[in-house]
């Protein structure tokens, strides 16, 4: 087992249950409005009209994520993707490509004010942004860490990752971890192992995958609910929905920005 040295100052932990805490449950959302909701959110805790926000993901289709400084062809393989319906889109924030299923992935963001993390580096900040995330891992009985910058490991390999966009006058945190994977999938449509095409944007690093299922033998929504139960303990977060205002928002850059190819090809 590895030892468990929690990689920020551990006085942060006090401040989850210092502020008041939105806690938004998951609905199927096509990838392009999964995407566009994390700008939104992140905009609308950046004007100081929605507090602390914890956001579960649910994912309507398969789809490849690309973090914003990824070059397309240097990641996907395109015209497989494009055969096998796996949609392609691009975040706003930074890090490496992958692919999520329905049942596959579990995903989540937390929204908050950049005095939240204030005077923590940015390798602490993602540490302590996941911390609830992995003790409840360890109640689980998965021996799970957080290995600097960004990865939620284990004894048994790599469980996900977080990425983080800090703008609109607020910090975008958002994790995906792997429930399930399917590798004749991943392997047709991500460039994993194979020569990369081009030295434009950052390439993902091929890391030994544990999806949660095969070390847990549970459920997914179990381990979710496992996550949100951990989460309303520490924080006594309570439930709220995404406002009229922000969906029609979100809806309208999904439509204008996150299916536009002048965004997700940004870098070809």
């Amino acid at each position: 087992m590895m030892p468990v040295v929690e990689p920020y100052p551990p006085a942060a932990d006090r401040r989850w249950a210092d502020v008041q805490w939105d806690l938004i449950a998951a609905i199927p959302e096509t990838p392009a409005m999964n995407i566009a909701l994390d700008e939104v959110l992140t905009k609308a805790v950046g004007r100081g009209e929605r507090g602390p926000t914890l956001r579960i993901w649910s994912w309507a289709s398969d789809a490849i994520i690309l973090g914003r400084f990824q070059s397309v062809r240097n990641e996907v393989q395109i015209e497989n993707a494009q055969a096998m319906g796996v949609e392609i889109v691009r975040r706003i924030s930074g890090g490496g490509a992958m692919l999520v299923q329905p049942d596959g992935a579990i995903t989540y963001s937390i929204y908050v004010p950049p005095s939240f993390v204030h005077d923590l580096s940015f390798s602490e900040s993602y540490a302590f942004l996941d911390s609830w995330v992995v003790s409840a891992l360890r109640d689980l009985g998965i021996d799970a860490w957080y290995q600097p910058l960004n990865d939620i490991t284990s004894s048994e390999g790599k469980i996900g990752g977080a990425a983080q966009a800090r703008r609109f006058g607020a910090v975008l945190h958002h994790t995906t971890m792997a429930y399930d994977m399917n590798v004749d999938l991943l392997t047709n449509v991500l460039r994993i192992g194979q020569e990369k095409l081009s030295d434009k944007g950052l390439s993902s690093a091929a890391k030994r995958v544990a999806p949660l299922r095969q070390q847990s033998q549970m459920p997914r929504q179990a381990i979710v609910d496992t996550f949100v139960s951990r989460f309303v303990e520490l924080t006594n977060a309570t439930p709220n929905d995404v406002t009229l205002e922000e969906r029609a928002e979100a809806e309208a850059l999904a439509r204008e920005k996150f299916t536009n190819d002048e965004w997700t090809y940004i870098l070809p």
